[in-house]
Protein backbone atom coordinates (compact mmCIF):
# COMPACT_ATOMS: atom_id res chain seq x y z
CA UNK A 1 0.00 0.00 0.00
CA UNK A 2 2.84 2.41 0.84
CA UNK A 3 4.38 1.89 -2.58
CA UNK A 4 1.03 2.50 -4.28
CA UNK A 5 0.34 5.69 -2.31
CA UNK A 6 3.83 7.02 -2.96
CA UNK A 7 3.60 6.24 -6.67
CA UNK A 8 0.20 7.98 -6.87
CA UNK A 9 1.57 11.04 -5.05
CA UNK A 10 4.55 11.50 -7.33
CA UNK A 11 2.58 10.64 -10.48
CA UNK A 12 0.19 13.43 -9.52
CA UNK A 13 3.04 15.81 -8.85
CA UNK A 14 4.76 15.23 -12.15
CA UNK A 15 1.49 15.18 -14.09
CA UNK A 16 1.23 18.89 -13.33
CA UNK A 17 3.18 19.70 -16.49
CA UNK A 18 2.05 23.31 -16.49
CA UNK A 19 3.26 23.90 -12.96
CA UNK A 20 6.40 25.94 -12.39
CA UNK A 21 9.16 23.65 -11.12
CA UNK A 22 12.42 23.84 -9.21
CA UNK A 23 15.52 21.65 -9.14
CA UNK A 24 16.94 19.52 -6.36
CA UNK A 25 19.37 20.01 -4.74
CA UNK A 26 18.45 23.54 -3.72
CA UNK A 27 22.05 24.05 -2.53
CA UNK A 28 24.31 22.10 -4.88
CA UNK A 29 27.75 20.98 -3.80
CA UNK A 30 29.27 20.89 -0.34
CA UNK A 31 26.35 22.18 1.78
CA UNK A 32 25.74 19.40 4.33
CA UNK A 33 23.64 19.07 7.50
CA UNK A 34 21.03 21.72 6.64
CA UNK A 35 18.83 23.39 9.22
CA UNK A 36 15.91 25.70 8.47
CA UNK A 37 13.62 28.14 10.25
CA UNK A 38 10.81 30.48 9.20
CA UNK A 39 10.13 34.03 10.36
CA UNK A 40 6.85 35.27 8.93
CA UNK A 41 7.23 34.81 5.18
CA UNK A 42 10.99 34.48 5.27
CA UNK A 43 13.03 31.27 5.43
CA UNK A 44 16.61 30.86 6.60
CA UNK A 45 18.99 27.93 6.15
CA UNK A 46 22.46 27.21 7.46
CA UNK A 47 24.82 24.26 6.87
CA UNK A 48 28.07 22.78 8.15
CA UNK A 49 31.43 24.15 7.01
CA UNK A 50 33.91 21.99 8.99
CA UNK A 51 37.47 23.49 8.88
CA UNK A 52 36.69 26.24 6.37
CA UNK A 53 36.35 29.94 7.12
CA UNK A 54 34.05 31.81 7.32
CA UNK A 55 31.76 29.32 9.00
CA UNK A 56 28.03 28.58 8.78
CA UNK A 57 26.62 30.27 5.66
CA UNK A 58 23.24 31.96 6.06
CA UNK A 59 20.77 31.65 3.19
CA UNK A 60 17.49 33.51 2.77
CA UNK A 61 14.40 32.74 0.68
CA UNK A 62 10.78 33.86 0.53
CA UNK A 63 9.57 30.82 -1.45
CA UNK A 64 11.86 27.90 -0.43
CA UNK A 65 13.33 27.57 -3.94
CA UNK A 66 15.10 30.84 -4.77
CA UNK A 67 17.97 31.22 -2.33
CA UNK A 68 20.42 34.03 -1.66
CA UNK A 69 23.40 33.89 0.66
CA UNK A 70 23.18 36.90 2.97
CA UNK A 71 26.21 36.24 5.14
CA UNK A 72 28.15 33.81 7.31
CA UNK A 73 27.36 33.43 10.99
CA UNK A 74 31.00 32.95 12.04
CA UNK A 75 33.01 35.45 10.04
CA UNK A 76 35.34 36.89 12.70
CA UNK A 77 38.50 35.26 13.92
CA UNK A 78 37.51 35.86 17.54
CA UNK A 79 34.45 33.64 16.99
CA UNK A 80 36.13 30.67 15.36
CA UNK A 81 39.47 29.00 16.03
CA UNK A 82 40.34 26.44 13.35
CA UNK A 83 44.01 26.12 14.31
CA UNK A 84 45.41 22.72 13.26
CA UNK A 85 41.94 21.42 12.39
CA UNK A 86 41.68 18.58 9.91
CA UNK A 87 39.54 19.49 6.90
CA UNK A 88 36.66 17.27 8.09
CA UNK A 89 36.78 18.53 11.67
CA UNK A 90 35.79 22.04 12.79
CA UNK A 91 32.11 23.03 12.66
CA UNK A 92 29.60 20.15 12.72
CA UNK A 93 25.84 20.28 12.11
CA UNK A 94 24.35 23.65 13.12
CA UNK A 95 20.69 24.29 14.02
CA UNK A 96 19.12 27.68 13.31
CA UNK A 97 16.00 28.89 15.15
CA UNK A 98 14.12 32.14 15.78
CA UNK A 99 12.26 33.12 18.95
CA UNK A 100 10.78 36.49 19.94
CA UNK A 101 13.08 38.74 17.98
CA UNK A 102 16.29 36.74 18.26
CA UNK A 103 17.97 34.22 15.97
CA UNK A 104 19.84 31.34 17.58
CA UNK A 105 22.40 28.92 16.16
CA UNK A 106 23.55 25.94 18.17
CA UNK A 107 26.57 24.06 16.81
CA UNK A 108 29.64 21.95 17.64
CA UNK A 109 33.28 22.96 17.22
CA UNK A 110 34.73 19.48 17.30
CA UNK A 111 38.13 18.84 18.95
CA UNK A 112 38.03 22.27 20.59
CA UNK A 113 35.55 23.49 23.24
CA UNK A 114 32.58 21.48 21.98
CA UNK A 115 29.03 22.79 21.78
CA UNK A 116 28.15 26.48 21.72
CA UNK A 117 25.37 28.93 20.99
CA UNK A 118 25.48 32.22 19.06
CA UNK A 119 22.73 34.80 18.57
CA UNK A 120 21.79 37.70 16.29
CA UNK A 121 18.97 40.17 15.90
CA UNK A 122 19.54 40.26 12.14
CA UNK A 123 20.39 36.97 10.36
CA UNK A 124 22.82 38.90 8.14
CA UNK A 125 24.83 39.51 11.28
CA UNK A 126 26.72 40.38 13.22
CA UNK A 127 26.36 37.18 15.21
CA UNK A 128 27.60 37.06 18.78
CA UNK A 129 30.73 35.38 20.02
CA UNK A 130 30.13 31.77 21.10
CA UNK A 131 28.76 30.95 24.51
CA UNK A 132 30.10 27.50 25.36
CA UNK A 133 27.84 24.81 26.82
CA UNK A 134 30.13 22.36 28.64
CA UNK A 135 27.26 20.27 30.03
CA UNK A 136 26.03 19.54 26.49
CA UNK A 137 28.38 16.83 25.32
CA UNK A 138 28.36 14.96 22.02
CA UNK A 139 27.39 16.48 18.66
CA UNK A 140 24.46 17.73 16.56
CA UNK A 141 22.83 19.98 19.16
CA UNK A 142 19.46 21.56 18.37
CA UNK A 143 17.72 24.36 20.23
CA UNK A 144 13.94 24.04 19.97
CA UNK A 145 11.16 26.18 21.42
CA UNK A 146 8.14 24.25 22.66
CA UNK A 147 5.34 25.42 24.99
CA UNK A 148 7.22 28.72 25.46
CA UNK A 149 10.24 26.88 26.81
CA UNK A 150 13.58 26.19 25.16
CA UNK A 151 15.16 22.75 25.00
CA UNK A 152 18.52 21.54 23.77
CA UNK A 153 18.50 18.05 22.25
CA UNK A 154 21.67 16.37 21.06
CA UNK A 155 23.54 13.15 20.29
CA UNK A 156 25.66 11.65 23.05
CA UNK A 157 27.42 8.46 24.11
CA UNK A 158 25.70 5.25 25.19
CA UNK A 159 24.35 5.17 28.77
CA UNK A 160 27.16 5.17 31.35
CA UNK A 161 29.66 5.27 28.44
CA UNK A 162 29.11 1.52 27.98
CA UNK A 163 28.09 0.90 24.35
CA UNK A 164 26.44 -2.43 23.61
CA UNK A 165 27.84 -2.37 20.05
CA UNK A 166 29.77 -0.08 17.71
CA UNK A 167 27.60 2.89 16.82
CA UNK A 168 25.43 2.70 19.95
CA UNK A 169 24.49 6.29 20.72
CA UNK A 170 21.72 8.18 22.50
CA UNK A 171 19.61 11.32 22.16
CA UNK A 172 19.63 13.50 25.30
CA UNK A 173 17.90 16.71 26.32
CA UNK A 174 18.27 19.65 28.69
CA UNK A 175 15.91 22.52 29.31
CA UNK A 176 17.61 25.77 28.32
CA UNK A 177 17.35 29.19 29.97
CA UNK A 178 17.60 31.73 27.13
CA UNK A 179 18.00 34.62 29.57
CA UNK A 180 20.93 33.08 31.43
CA UNK A 181 22.09 31.28 28.24
CA UNK A 182 22.72 28.02 30.01
CA UNK A 183 21.12 24.64 30.54
CA UNK A 184 19.03 24.06 33.65
CA UNK A 185 17.81 20.99 35.46
CA UNK A 186 18.82 17.40 34.85
CA UNK A 187 19.86 15.76 31.61
CA UNK A 188 17.06 13.56 30.21
CA UNK A 189 17.63 10.46 28.10
CA UNK A 190 15.10 10.50 25.23
CA UNK A 191 16.30 7.72 22.90
CA UNK A 192 18.66 4.84 23.65
CA UNK A 193 20.29 3.37 20.57
CA UNK A 194 17.64 4.30 18.03
CA UNK A 195 14.32 3.03 16.77
CA UNK A 196 14.79 -0.53 18.10
CA UNK A 197 17.70 -1.26 20.45
CA UNK A 198 17.33 -5.02 19.91
CA UNK A 199 18.30 -4.55 16.24
CA UNK A 200 21.42 -2.60 17.16
CA UNK A 201 20.67 0.62 15.27
CA UNK A 202 23.70 2.83 14.72
CA UNK A 203 24.47 6.53 14.96
CA UNK A 204 21.19 8.01 16.11
CA UNK A 205 21.92 11.73 15.72
CA UNK A 206 20.78 15.09 14.28
CA UNK A 207 17.72 15.42 16.55
CA UNK A 208 15.08 18.17 16.25
CA UNK A 209 12.09 18.58 18.56
CA UNK A 210 8.74 20.21 17.76
CA UNK A 211 5.07 20.05 18.71
CA UNK A 212 2.06 19.44 16.45
CA UNK A 213 -1.54 18.64 17.39
CA UNK A 214 -0.77 17.91 21.05
CA UNK A 215 2.04 15.52 20.14
CA UNK A 216 5.74 16.14 20.67
CA UNK A 217 7.80 14.89 17.73
CA UNK A 218 11.47 14.02 17.63
CA UNK A 219 13.05 13.56 14.21
CA UNK A 220 16.54 12.08 13.98
CA UNK A 221 19.02 10.65 11.52
CA UNK A 222 19.97 6.99 11.89
CA UNK A 223 22.33 4.59 10.15
CA UNK A 224 25.38 6.84 9.77
CA UNK A 225 25.92 9.63 7.29
CA UNK A 226 26.92 7.32 4.43
CA UNK A 227 24.94 5.16 2.02
CA UNK A 228 22.73 3.66 4.79
CA UNK A 229 21.65 7.07 6.06
CA UNK A 230 17.96 7.39 7.04
CA UNK A 231 15.56 9.79 8.74
CA UNK A 232 13.34 8.44 11.53
CA UNK A 233 10.65 9.90 13.77
CA UNK A 234 9.41 9.39 17.35
CA UNK A 235 6.52 10.98 19.23
CA UNK A 236 5.29 11.42 22.78
CA UNK A 237 2.46 13.05 24.72
CA UNK A 238 5.07 14.59 27.04
CA UNK A 239 8.03 16.68 26.00
CA UNK A 240 10.19 14.59 28.33
CA UNK A 241 9.01 11.29 26.83
CA UNK A 242 8.78 8.40 26.58
CA UNK A 243 9.22 8.73 22.80
CA UNK A 244 7.73 5.95 20.70
CA UNK A 245 9.19 5.26 17.24
CA UNK A 246 6.94 5.22 14.18
CA UNK A 247 6.27 1.60 13.22
CA UNK A 248 6.96 2.36 9.54
CA UNK A 249 10.31 4.09 10.04
CA UNK A 250 12.34 5.27 8.24
CA UNK A 251 10.37 8.14 6.75
CA UNK A 252 13.21 8.93 4.36
CA UNK A 253 15.91 6.70 2.87
CA UNK A 254 17.25 5.51 -0.48
CA UNK A 255 19.50 2.75 0.82
CA UNK A 256 17.33 -0.11 -0.52
CA UNK A 257 17.18 1.09 -4.13
CA UNK A 258 19.11 -0.12 -7.17
CA UNK A 259 22.53 1.53 -7.18
CA UNK A 260 22.63 1.30 -10.97
CA UNK A 261 19.58 3.52 -11.55
CA UNK A 262 20.08 6.61 -13.68
CA UNK A 263 21.20 9.79 -11.92
CA UNK A 264 20.86 8.35 -8.40
CA UNK A 265 20.38 10.45 -5.29
CA UNK A 266 21.54 8.63 -2.16
CA UNK A 267 22.59 9.02 1.48
CA UNK A 268 19.38 10.84 2.45
CA UNK A 269 18.92 11.96 6.06
CA UNK A 270 19.77 14.63 8.61
CA UNK A 271 16.47 16.42 8.00
CA UNK A 272 14.88 19.53 9.48
CA UNK A 273 11.22 20.52 9.06
CA UNK A 274 9.53 23.84 8.39
CA UNK A 275 5.85 24.81 8.16
CA UNK A 276 4.68 27.43 5.66
CA UNK A 277 2.14 30.13 6.61
CA UNK A 278 -0.60 28.17 4.80
CA UNK A 279 0.06 25.00 6.77
CA UNK A 280 2.22 23.06 4.31
CA UNK A 281 5.25 21.22 5.64
CA UNK A 282 8.64 20.75 3.99
CA UNK A 283 11.89 19.05 4.89
CA UNK A 284 15.42 20.09 4.05
CA UNK A 285 17.90 17.24 4.27
CA UNK A 286 21.30 16.17 3.04
CA UNK A 287 21.83 13.74 0.18
CA UNK A 288 24.50 12.90 -2.39
CA UNK A 289 24.59 12.50 -6.15
CA UNK A 290 27.07 9.70 -6.83
CA UNK A 291 28.41 8.23 -10.03
CA UNK A 292 29.23 4.52 -10.44
CA UNK A 293 29.23 2.73 -7.05
CA UNK A 294 28.72 5.54 -4.51
CA UNK A 295 31.53 7.82 -5.65
CA UNK A 296 30.92 11.55 -5.39
CA UNK A 297 33.20 14.58 -5.40
CA UNK A 298 30.51 17.19 -4.74
CA UNK A 299 29.98 16.07 -1.15
CA UNK A 300 26.70 16.11 0.75
CA UNK A 301 24.18 18.63 -0.57
CA UNK A 302 20.94 20.26 0.58
CA UNK A 303 17.64 18.98 -0.84
CA UNK A 304 13.99 19.91 -0.31
CA UNK A 305 10.89 17.69 -0.29
CA UNK A 306 7.28 18.07 0.89
CA UNK A 307 6.18 16.42 4.13
CA UNK A 308 2.69 14.89 4.25
CA UNK A 309 0.95 14.23 7.56
CA UNK A 310 -1.21 11.09 7.83
CA UNK A 311 -2.48 9.34 10.93
CA UNK A 312 -0.43 11.59 13.18
CA UNK A 313 2.91 10.84 11.50
CA UNK A 314 5.03 12.70 8.92
CA UNK A 315 5.71 11.04 5.56
CA UNK A 316 8.41 12.12 3.09
CA UNK A 317 9.28 9.20 0.77
CA UNK A 318 7.97 5.66 0.96
CA UNK A 319 8.45 2.36 -0.81
CA UNK A 320 10.67 2.60 -3.87
CA UNK A 321 10.03 6.30 -4.49
CA UNK A 322 13.22 8.13 -5.47
CA UNK A 323 14.22 11.65 -4.58
CA UNK A 324 13.10 13.68 -7.62
CA UNK A 325 15.36 16.15 -9.35
CA UNK A 326 12.37 18.31 -10.31
CA UNK A 327 9.21 19.23 -8.38
CA UNK A 328 6.48 21.89 -8.56
CA UNK A 329 7.37 24.97 -6.55
CA UNK A 330 5.99 24.91 -2.98
CA UNK A 331 4.48 28.42 -3.07
CA UNK A 332 3.31 29.10 -6.65
CA UNK A 333 1.53 32.33 -5.69
CA UNK A 334 4.83 33.78 -4.49
CA UNK A 335 7.33 32.32 -6.96
CA UNK A 336 7.23 34.50 -10.08
CA UNK A 337 10.30 32.87 -11.58
CA UNK A 338 12.70 30.15 -10.49
CA UNK A 339 16.23 31.51 -10.64
CA UNK A 340 18.21 29.86 -7.89
CA UNK A 341 21.96 30.57 -8.27
CA UNK A 342 22.77 27.69 -5.92
CA UNK A 343 20.83 24.92 -7.72
CA UNK A 344 20.81 23.12 -11.06
CA UNK A 345 23.75 23.71 -13.40
CA UNK A 346 25.36 26.49 -11.39
CA UNK A 347 27.19 29.37 -13.07
CA UNK A 348 29.40 31.88 -11.27
CA UNK A 349 31.79 34.57 -12.53
CA UNK A 350 33.92 36.93 -10.48
CA UNK A 351 36.01 39.68 -12.10
CA UNK A 352 37.36 40.80 -8.71
CA UNK A 353 36.11 44.36 -9.09
CA UNK A 354 34.50 44.34 -5.65
CA UNK A 355 36.56 45.25 -2.61
CA UNK A 356 34.95 42.40 -0.66
CA UNK A 357 35.01 38.66 -1.23
CA UNK A 358 31.82 37.00 -2.41
CA UNK A 359 30.13 35.12 0.45
CA UNK A 360 30.59 31.83 -1.42
CA UNK A 361 34.37 31.80 -1.09
CA UNK A 362 36.06 29.75 1.63
CA UNK A 363 39.49 29.98 3.20
CA UNK A 364 41.19 26.89 4.56
CA UNK A 365 41.14 27.44 8.33
CA UNK A 366 41.52 30.98 9.69
CA UNK A 367 43.01 33.06 6.88
CA UNK A 368 46.17 35.11 7.00
CA UNK A 369 44.27 38.14 5.73
CA UNK A 370 47.38 40.03 4.62
CA UNK A 371 47.94 37.31 1.99
CA UNK A 372 44.89 38.45 0.00
CA UNK A 373 44.02 41.79 -1.52
CA UNK A 374 41.24 42.98 -3.82
CA UNK A 375 42.37 46.62 -3.67
CA UNK A 376 46.13 46.65 -4.27
CA UNK A 377 45.49 46.34 -8.00
CA UNK A 378 41.86 47.09 -8.83
CA UNK A 379 40.15 44.34 -10.80
CA UNK A 380 42.56 41.65 -9.62
CA UNK A 381 42.89 39.27 -6.70
CA UNK A 382 46.42 39.57 -5.37
CA UNK A 383 47.48 36.39 -3.63
CA UNK A 384 50.78 36.29 -1.78
CA UNK A 385 52.83 33.12 -2.06
CA UNK A 386 53.76 31.88 1.40
CA UNK A 387 55.70 28.90 2.76
CA UNK A 388 52.56 27.05 3.89
CA UNK A 389 51.18 24.28 1.67
CA UNK A 390 47.74 22.72 1.33
CA UNK A 391 49.15 19.47 2.73
CA UNK A 392 49.85 21.02 6.11
CA UNK A 393 47.30 21.76 8.81
CA UNK A 394 48.02 25.45 8.55
CA UNK A 395 46.53 28.40 6.71
CA UNK A 396 47.87 28.37 3.15
CA UNK A 397 47.17 31.02 0.51
CA UNK A 398 43.93 29.39 -0.58
CA UNK A 399 40.63 30.84 -1.79
CA UNK A 400 38.11 28.07 -2.41
CA UNK A 401 34.85 27.70 -4.33
CA UNK A 402 32.67 24.59 -3.99
CA UNK A 403 32.38 22.15 -6.87
CA UNK A 404 28.61 22.41 -7.39
CA UNK A 405 28.16 19.75 -10.07
CA UNK A 406 29.50 16.33 -11.01
CA UNK A 407 30.26 17.73 -14.45
CA UNK A 408 31.44 21.23 -15.24
CA UNK A 409 34.55 23.34 -15.10
CA UNK A 410 36.36 26.07 -13.22
CA UNK A 411 38.73 28.45 -14.96
CA UNK A 412 40.90 31.44 -14.18
CA UNK A 413 43.70 33.59 -15.54
CA UNK A 414 46.91 34.30 -13.67
CA UNK A 415 49.78 36.76 -13.96
CA UNK A 416 52.72 35.35 -12.05
CA UNK A 417 56.50 35.32 -12.42
CA UNK A 418 57.96 32.57 -10.23
CA UNK A 419 61.42 33.34 -8.83
CA UNK A 420 62.34 29.69 -8.25
CA UNK A 421 61.15 26.15 -8.83
CA UNK A 422 59.66 26.14 -5.35
CA UNK A 423 57.24 28.94 -6.24
CA UNK A 424 54.01 27.71 -7.77
CA UNK A 425 50.60 29.32 -8.22
CA UNK A 426 47.45 28.30 -9.99
CA UNK A 427 44.35 26.32 -9.13
CA UNK A 428 43.56 23.28 -7.00
CA UNK A 429 40.78 20.78 -7.08
CA UNK A 430 40.90 19.97 -3.37
CA UNK A 431 39.20 17.42 -1.13
CA UNK A 432 41.57 17.38 1.86
CA UNK A 433 45.21 17.64 2.90
CA UNK A 434 46.22 14.38 1.23
CA UNK A 435 43.75 14.34 -1.65
CA UNK A 436 44.03 17.09 -4.24
CA UNK A 437 45.36 17.97 -7.69
CA UNK A 438 47.32 21.18 -8.37
CA UNK A 439 47.41 22.82 -11.82
CA UNK A 440 50.02 25.57 -11.67
CA UNK A 441 52.60 27.79 -13.26
CA UNK A 442 56.24 27.51 -12.18
CA UNK A 443 59.72 27.27 -13.69
CA UNK A 444 62.01 24.36 -14.53
CA UNK A 445 65.69 25.21 -15.16
CA UNK A 446 64.66 28.85 -15.45
CA UNK A 447 62.06 28.15 -18.15
CA UNK A 448 58.36 28.86 -17.44
CA UNK A 449 56.18 25.74 -17.34
CA UNK A 450 52.66 24.65 -16.58
CA UNK A 451 52.55 21.66 -14.23
CA UNK A 452 50.05 19.23 -12.79
CA UNK A 453 50.72 17.66 -9.39
CA UNK A 454 48.97 15.04 -7.30
CA UNK A 455 49.07 15.61 -3.55
CA UNK A 456 51.75 13.78 -1.55
CA UNK A 457 50.86 10.27 -0.49
CA UNK A 458 50.34 9.77 3.23
CA UNK A 459 53.66 9.93 5.03
CA UNK A 460 55.32 11.72 2.10
CA UNK A 461 56.15 15.40 1.73
CA UNK A 462 56.69 15.73 -2.02
CA UNK A 463 53.76 15.82 -4.46
CA UNK A 464 53.77 13.61 -7.55
CA UNK A 465 54.33 15.36 -10.88
CA UNK A 466 51.74 14.07 -13.36
CA UNK A 467 52.44 16.38 -16.32
CA UNK A 468 54.59 19.33 -17.32
CA UNK A 469 54.85 21.45 -20.45
CA UNK A 470 57.04 24.41 -21.37
CA UNK A 471 55.40 27.76 -21.98
CA UNK A 472 56.26 30.19 -24.73
CA UNK A 473 55.50 33.28 -22.70
CA UNK A 474 56.04 34.62 -19.19
CA UNK A 475 52.84 36.67 -19.41
CA UNK A 476 49.21 35.81 -18.60
CA UNK A 477 48.32 32.13 -18.33
CA UNK A 478 44.80 30.69 -18.47
CA UNK A 479 43.99 27.56 -16.46
CA UNK A 480 40.95 25.28 -16.55
CA UNK A 481 39.96 22.17 -14.60
CA UNK A 482 37.07 20.22 -16.06
CA UNK A 483 35.09 17.75 -13.95
CA UNK A 484 33.70 14.77 -15.84
CA UNK A 485 32.16 12.84 -12.93
CA UNK A 486 34.68 9.99 -12.62
CA UNK A 487 37.63 11.88 -14.14
CA UNK A 488 39.13 15.34 -14.41
CA UNK A 489 40.81 17.01 -17.36
CA UNK A 490 43.37 19.80 -16.99
CA UNK A 491 43.86 22.54 -19.59
CA UNK A 492 45.98 25.65 -20.11
CA UNK A 493 46.08 28.47 -22.65
CA UNK A 494 48.56 31.22 -23.44
CA UNK A 495 45.90 33.03 -25.45
CA UNK A 496 42.34 33.40 -24.25
CA UNK A 497 40.13 30.43 -25.25
CA UNK A 498 43.00 28.71 -27.08
CA UNK A 499 42.83 25.75 -24.70
CA UNK A 500 45.44 23.00 -24.82
CA UNK A 501 45.02 19.72 -22.96
CA UNK A 502 47.73 19.09 -20.38
CA UNK A 503 46.32 15.81 -19.06
CA UNK A 504 43.03 13.95 -19.46
CA UNK A 505 41.42 11.01 -17.64
CA UNK A 506 42.80 11.89 -14.21
CA UNK A 507 41.18 9.72 -11.53
CA UNK A 508 38.21 11.48 -9.92
CA UNK A 509 37.60 8.78 -7.32
CA UNK A 510 40.75 10.00 -5.59
CA UNK A 511 38.75 13.05 -4.47
CA UNK A 512 35.66 11.17 -3.27
CA UNK A 513 34.59 10.44 0.27
CA UNK A 514 34.76 6.72 -0.51
CA UNK A 515 38.52 6.99 -1.14
CA UNK A 516 39.61 10.10 0.76
CA UNK A 517 37.20 9.72 3.70
CA UNK A 518 35.85 12.63 5.68
CA UNK A 519 32.62 14.59 5.37
CA UNK A 520 33.40 17.31 2.84
CA UNK A 521 33.06 17.86 -0.88
CA UNK A 522 35.66 19.13 -3.30
CA UNK A 523 36.59 22.77 -3.82
CA UNK A 524 38.26 24.55 -6.71
CA UNK A 525 40.79 26.89 -5.12
CA UNK A 526 43.03 29.72 -6.22
CA UNK A 527 46.25 28.74 -4.48
CA UNK A 528 49.93 29.55 -4.36
CA UNK A 529 52.88 28.41 -2.30
CA UNK A 530 56.64 28.83 -2.02
CA UNK A 531 56.89 25.33 -0.52
CA UNK A 532 58.68 26.35 2.65
CA UNK A 533 60.91 29.04 1.16
CA UNK A 534 60.71 32.70 2.19
CA UNK A 535 59.40 34.89 -0.63
CA UNK A 536 57.77 38.18 -1.49
CA UNK A 537 56.27 36.96 -4.77
CA UNK A 538 52.59 37.53 -5.50
CA UNK A 539 50.20 36.11 -8.09
CA UNK A 540 47.50 38.21 -9.72
CA UNK A 541 44.22 36.57 -10.73
CA UNK A 542 42.14 38.52 -13.26
CA UNK A 543 38.93 36.50 -12.95
CA UNK A 544 37.46 33.20 -11.81
CA UNK A 545 34.49 31.39 -13.29
CA UNK A 546 32.57 28.18 -12.70
CA UNK A 547 29.99 26.49 -14.93
CA UNK A 548 28.10 23.27 -14.20
CA UNK A 549 26.95 20.78 -16.83
CA UNK A 550 25.14 17.90 -15.11
CA UNK A 551 23.04 15.63 -17.31
CA UNK A 552 20.13 15.61 -14.85
CA UNK A 553 19.49 19.32 -15.40
CA UNK A 554 19.76 19.42 -19.19
CA UNK A 555 16.53 20.20 -20.99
Amino acid sequence: MKKILSAILFSFVFAMTNAQTFNNPILAGFYPDPSICRVGNDYYVTTSTFAYFPGLPIFHSTDLVNWKQIGNAMDREEQLDQTNAGVSRGLFAPTIRYHKGTFYILCTLIDKKGNFIITAKDPKGPWSNPIWLPQVRGIDPSIDFVDDKAYVVYNNDAPDNKPLYNGHRTIRMYEFDINAMKVVGEEILLVNGGTDLSKKPIWIEAPHLFKKDDWYYLICAEGGTGYNHTEVVFRSKSVKGPYVPYQNNPILTQKHLDKKRANPITTTGHADFVETPDGKWYAVFLACRPYDDDFYTTGRETFLLPVEWRDGWPHILEGDATVPYTLPVPLPAITKKVNNPFGGNVTFKDDFKSDKFDFRYLFLRNPETAAYSLTTKKGFLQLALRPQTATERKSPSFLGYRQNNLKGYAATSINFSPASEKEKAGMLIFQSENFYYFLCKSVENGIPVVQLFKSPARGKTEPELLASQKLNSTKELFLKIEARANTYAFFFAEKKNDWKLLKDGVDGSFLTTKVAGGFVGSLFALYGTSNGAPTSTVALYDWFEYKGNDDAFKK
